[in-house]
């Protein structure tokens, strides 16, 4: 079974988010995506959410997808998880991640490691250096036609949420907006 884990904080999770699985189940190689939040990310030192609420949030958002598991293996750790030993617990065949992480790949533990196990799969919004597509050997990406980020929304730009969490998401972040 080929296996595509699927990272990040999502935090909140958005439509993004879910395009972003939809095209990647329409992948005839990729079995099964497991959407994997994590604690907190090993190169931030906050997150807004509790991890167990976005885990919540993930759950509810994805519960009726065929071949997708929300996982908590990472926040389960109770501490930053690196991808290398995810990738190691899971034994996935992709990993896929947001376009705007590529920036930071050079900063990831046992990078050389991981890219001898895994193949990305990059969700591209917006333009791609195709230098460091090319310096990782990434050959898949998947347009997202989405333009939000978890970090607008976390600043009350609340469009492109999912109905079913919606209305938790506004209250959640919305304690914080000025109006």
């Amino acid at each position: 079974m080929n296996i595509a884990i699927f990272g990040g904080s999502f935090d909140p999770v958005h439509l993004g988010h879910i395009e972003v699985v939809k095209k990647a189940l329409e992948d005839k190689d990729i079995d099964k995506v497991i959407i994997i939040p994590n604690y907190l990310n090993p190169l931030k030192n906050s997150f807004s959410a509790p991890p167990e609420l976005r885990y919540k949030w993930l759950k509810k958002v994805f519960e009726d997808f065929d071949n997708v598991e929300v996982s908590d293996f990472e926040i389960k750790q109770n501490r930053p998880v690196y991808s290398i030993e995810t990738i190691n617990h899971y034994k996935p065949k992709y990993f896929i991640i947001g376009s705007d992480n590529l920036k930071t790949l050079h900063k990831w533990k046992d990078i050389d490691e991981i890219l001898k196990k895994i193949e990305f799969i990059v969700a591209k919004r917006g333009e791609i250096d195709n230098n460091i597509l090319k310096k990782y050997g990434i050959k898949k990406v998947i347009d997202i036609d989405i333009p939000i980020s978890s970090t607008e929304i976390r600043n009350c730009k609340f469009k492109y949420l999912p109905k079913k969490i919606e209305k938790e998401i506004k209250e959640f972040y919305g304690q914080n907006c000025k109006n």
